[in-house]
């Protein structure tokens, strides 16, 4: 059973063969042990096979606790694409921002890693029942799997999952335990229900599988980046394998599962010397239930758990994380360096609205969290324009989420049935004509940059209903302002030939154009001259990388009502 990898108990060090169903070491009884290969021979040997291999999860197989990948289970997990949020990355000044697609996993989250490593372990070790308490997604992934391989699986389910979930997983043949209580509560149930049955338990941290399953994750960040943006320079000694971590690596974190085997992936690439450093890990929690956050910021070495999450967001309601949090938390000191930092539920539900707007992704509440954290953390400084930064998008939105959007998301048509019947066409036009209003508010945007323009446009479509209209130069700005005489002008000033300042002078001299009201959306570090040159005369000043969308929709709502 898998030969080629050991573990090594993290409190007396004592390595032993991997088997599934072995829970602690055998000199000292600790349940916190971790995998190890042989790093030298394969971080010289398997450079040479990937390039022949597909590109899912199983391209690693070497540094997996798995002896061989059964294409029987598998449902194509792993090599998710890595997407570059440019709308994004322009509105917060960070050019290099990627997001780690994880909604394109079978199941739509970034479970099914976990799953399918753990479920071929399993299955490899003719386990056929097991057992595992579940926010909601890691129940989904494993049941899909465990019905590929046969194996019979009890969900131990908190009452706060959304029923749509619960029936998800019911689906596919799992045993539903439906536990009025809080997740941490839910665990001790299953894992007492376990203890009493003697069935194999999912262990979270604990587990090897899942584990390693995670840090794949790594592995096809690091070479999708090398495909995108290409190997780093050489230097002395560099290996012809070389590829490239982030300078940051963000995601949302309940128990820490996930960053925790998503560090370890970085840390085996160094080992192996396939990227020059490890990333700053961002381990981003819920603010209602941060227990990681607080032991961070008190520097502190264990979390104390929080009995009662305060979050809407169940997936992240995790109170206790015991000593995975203290595991992270000493690869980070050891180097890795990094942050511990908290969302609100509000922060998250505007990130969502932000992402799907910005860059067409619809997440999940809890991917969201780390979103939020980026946002919070771009603007506090702490984050370099230059920065490299992916973002794991760990799963998509479901239809349930209904506290996302407010009221009048959608528009209603009532088409008339007598209208119909006798002219059909004019009935079909009388109900369209409700869905638009007669006149839309007229904005003018004026600016010599693509793509400052298109991600002004994408704002303002996202945010509301405008008549749009574009200049790429101030002489072009003037000329639509006197012609089109619009509701607001949306200006930059740096511009060749006729600046902004000039634009201004202009529409100011015109008495039709004087009273348009003008926002200012620039790059450029105002001198005090040149903000005395702006006084009186715009309505704002933004600063372009400084705002948010709905920062500026509402900036705009404001000055057309």
């Amino acid at each position: 059973m898998s030969s080629h990898v050991a573990v090594e108990c993290l409190d007396c060090g004592y390595q032993a063969p991997y088997f599934p169903t072995s829970y602690s070491c055998p000199r000292c009884g600790s349940q916190w042990r971790e995998a190890r290969y042989d790093f030298d021979s394969i971080g010289k040997t398997l450079p040479s096979l990937l390039p022949g291999r597909p590109l899912d999860l199983w391209r690693y197989r070497e540094l997996l606790p798995v002896q061989g990948p059964n294409p029987i289970i598998s449902l194509g997990e792993g090599g998710t694409p890595l997407i570059h949020a440019a709308n994004l990355g322009m509105m917060l000044g960070c050019p290099h921002i990627y997001i780690k697609d994880e909604r394109q996993g079978p199941t739509a989250s970034f479970k099914d890693r976990q799953a399918s490593v753990s479920i071929a372990a399993l299955k490899e070790a003719g386990i056929t029942e097991i057992v595992l308490a579940s926010t909601g997604n890691v129940a989904i992934a494993y049941s899909a799997y465990a019905a590929r391989a046969g194996i019979k699986l009890w969900a131990f389910l908190t009452s706060l999952v959304p029923a749509e979930k619960m029936r998800e997983v019911a689906i596919y043949g799992t045993q539903v335990v439906k536990v009025t209580a809080s997740y941490d509560q839910t665990k001790q149930v299953a894992a007492e229900f376990a203890r009493q049955r003697n069935l194999y338990l999912e262990r979270g941290s604990r587990s090897i599988p899942s584990v390693e399953a995670m840090k794949t994750i790594a592995f096809e960040i690091s070479e999708q980046l090398t495909a995108t943006l290409g190997p780093l320079p050489n230097h002395n000694a560099v290996p012809a394998a070389r590829w490239r971590a982030p300078d940051w690596y963000f995601q949302s974190v309940s128990g820490g599962l996930g960053p925790h085997g998503v560090s370890k992936g970085f840390d085996e690439l160094h080992r192996m010397g396939w990227i020059e450093r490890v990333p700053a890990m961002a381990n981003i929690q819920a603010e209602g239930c941060a227990p990681m956050v607080h032991a961070w910021k008190q520097n502190l070495a264990e979390a104390e758990p929080i009995r009662s999450p305060r979050t809407l967001i169940a997936t992240l309601a995790t109170g206790d994380p015991g000593r995975t949090y203290t595991l992270i938390r000493q690869r980070m000191l050891n180097g890795s360096n990094g942050v511990f930092e908290s969302a609100t539920d509000e922060e998250a539900y505007r990130a969502m609205h932000i992402l799907a707007k910005m860059e067409g992704i619809s997440c999940e509440p809890a991917a969201a969290v780390s979103f939020a954290g980026l946002i919070k953390m771009v603007r506090a400084g702490q984050i370099k324009s230059s920065d490299v930064i992916v973002v794991n998008c760990t799963g998509h939105t479901m239809p349930i989420e209904k506290m996302i959007l407010g009221e009048g998301w959608a528009r209603d048509v009532v088409v008339p049935t007598e209208a119909l019947k006798d002219k059909p066409e004019e009935g079909l036009l009388s109900a369209l004509s409700r869905v638009t209003a007669e006149r839309y508010p007229r904005v003018a945007i004026v600016d010599d940059t693509p793509d400052a323009r298109r991600l002004i446009r994408r704002i303002l479509q996202s945010q509301g209903d405008y008549t749009l209209y574009e200049a790429s130069n101030g002489k072009e700005a003037i000329e639509l302002a006197q012609r089109e005489l619009p509701d607001l002008i949306i200006l930059d000033l740096m511009m060749p030939e006729i600046d902004g300042f000039s634009v201004l002078d202009a529409l100011k001299d015109n008495p039709q154009t004087a009273p348009i009201p003008v926002i200012v959306v620039t790059a450029k570090e105002l001198t005090p001259e040149e903000k005395s040159r702006l006084q009186g005369r715009i309505h704002t000043l933004m600063q372009k990388g400084e705002f948010m969308n709905d920062e500026l929709a509402d900036e705009v709502r404001a000055l057309l009502k």
